[in-house]
């Protein structure tokens, strides 16, 4: 695994080598046909038909449901519902090669970041149209909670493999779908502490170990590797008080008013953090994402306790372990420096980060497909932080290509341009060209015997 990768200082992309390896006349002519046979107009209606099935984190049951009946009557393959919990499950399907090539897994997760019921006002004073469960199509857009991610990655994948299918390509190696719940960076404890990863895994697990995997994500480039989480807690101290007692009163201090210097504190360190460990193409980010303290039933009350907490994005090449120990070095300074605040820390989540050889086969057919799409080679990667499944995929053993399509939109409504919102905004366009060279990886790796790709 290599360490750095040299760039000029403030580029935020790193350059790589994408092998040319044209395909030959027959693989030619099959990608051209899988071509013809997208529908563009077929995966919308899709899209839309999934935006309307809400399935936040743990209870994803009714959209993995829907998708392996849709599976099974409109696009023709065996697939199945593959239960985890009485309101999560996943669903796999496949298309089965003639044998001697390798079996290609197309992934995506299912579930969505977003429960109306519960995430306003954390997610804003009102729920905008595109953190609503309910499509609406203008144009080429479609507006909806996780129109974006994930409903137009399962959409757009198994448009690939509807393509295929309709094309009668006779494939090798077998062709996979699956789309699993608990995708997202997330462990929600009122539905088995669904989240990080744990549908990927079940999916993995439980007989859809593939030879390799591709992705599809938000990001018009192809990503040989993937960040991990570490979630950190830390809990500031001071007294249960009463807003009657006088500033100053001997035995009482707060709480909340220290946590706002070590806020700060922190939000200053994670620039470094950062730098210090930007390698390959992952950059890793924290952000702190949430403050609680006291009882809002109860303002004249200060809270004895107020809690931080933040998420750092851990590089492949780091660990969670080795993260959890430049935290601590952190707050140890913190405390040099602030001897009369208390506060004790834990690090509460974690989830390694995963890397795939950039020189492997499934990276290069996907950058390449990637070229042939744009009409230009693929000469760089964007430094990166965003966390997917493909990450643990590649942590279970299975060399994985991420590649996406462009996001958001250009043409995104203003109304919807603030903040992440509901990753709610599709072009269908867009979505079309990852969907069109994820088909030429599909035709790139399973018109081949397993020896000619390294297996």
């Amino acid at each position: 695994m290599t360490a750095r990768v040299e760039r000029v200082p403030g580029d935020r992309s790193v350059p790589v080598t994408t092998r040319q390896m044209p395909l030959d006349a027959e693989q030619r002519d099959l990608y051209e046909r899988i071509c013809r046979h997208l529908d563009p107009d077929r995966l919308r209606d899709l899209l839309a038909r999934l935006v309307d099935i809400h399935s936040p984190t743990g209870a994803e049951r009714a959209a993995a449901e829907f998708m392996a009946g849709h599976l099974a009557n409109e696009v023709g393959v065996r697939s199945a519902y593959q239960p985890m919990t009485d309101t999560s499950g996943n669903v796999t399907g496949e298309l089965p090669g003639s044998g001697g090539g390798a079996r290609l897994l197309l992934y995506a997760p299912i579930d969505t970041h977003i429960d109306p019921e519960a995430d306003v006002p954390w997610v804003g004073p009102t729920l905008r149209a595109d953190m609503l469960p309910r499509a609406r199509v203008e144009g080429d857009l479609v507006v909806g909670l996780g129109a974006a991610n994930p409903k137009c990655m399962v959409a757009g994948l198994t448009e690939v493999l509807h393509a295929v299918r309709d094309a009668g390509v006779p494939l090798l190696g077998d062709l996979a779908v699956g789309f699993a719940g608990g995708g997202m960076p997330a462990s929600i404890s009122g539905r088995y502490h669904s989240g990080l990863s744990n549908g990927v895994y079940h999916l993995l697990a439980h007989g859809m170990a593939p030879d390799v995997a591709v992705v599809l994500k938000p990001s018009w480039a192809v990503f040989a590797e993937e960040p991990g989480m570490c979630w950190f807690k830390v809990s500031v101290r001071g007294t249960f008080g009463y807003a009657g007692i006088p500033r100053g009163t001997p035995g009482f201090r707060s709480s909340i008013v220290p946590a706002a210097t070590v806020i700060q504190e922190i939000e200053a360190w994670m620039p470094t953090y950062t730098a210090r460990n930007t390698m390959g193409t992952t950059a890793p980010e924290g952000w702190i994402s949430a403050v609680r303290a006291g009882n809002p039933e109860k303002p004249a009350f200060p809270s004895a306790t107020t809690e931080i907490y933040l998420d750092l994005r851990v590089n492949p090449r780091m660990t969670p372990a080795g993260v959890r120990q430049q935290f601590a070095d952190m707050i140890d300074q913190l405390r040099e420096r602030h001897p009369d605040i208390e506060l004790d820390w834990a690090m509460v989540g974690s989830l390694p980060g995963g890397w795939t050889d950039p020189d492997h086969w499934i990276v290069q057919s996907c950058q390449r497909g990637w070229a042939e799409v744009e009409g230009r080679p693929y000469t760089s990667t964007p430094l990166a932080s965003g966390q997917t499944d493909g990450a643990l995929i590649r942590r279970l053993g299975i060399p994985c290509a991420r590649i996406g399509y462009p996001w958001p939109p250009a043409s995104t409504p203003v109304e919807f341009r603030e903040g992440l919102g509901g990753m709610g905004v599709a072009s269908v366009d867009d979505v079309m060209r990852g969907v069109r060279a994820v088909a030429y990886a599909v035709v790139d790796t399973l018109t081949r015997p397993r020896a000619e790709l390294g297996l």
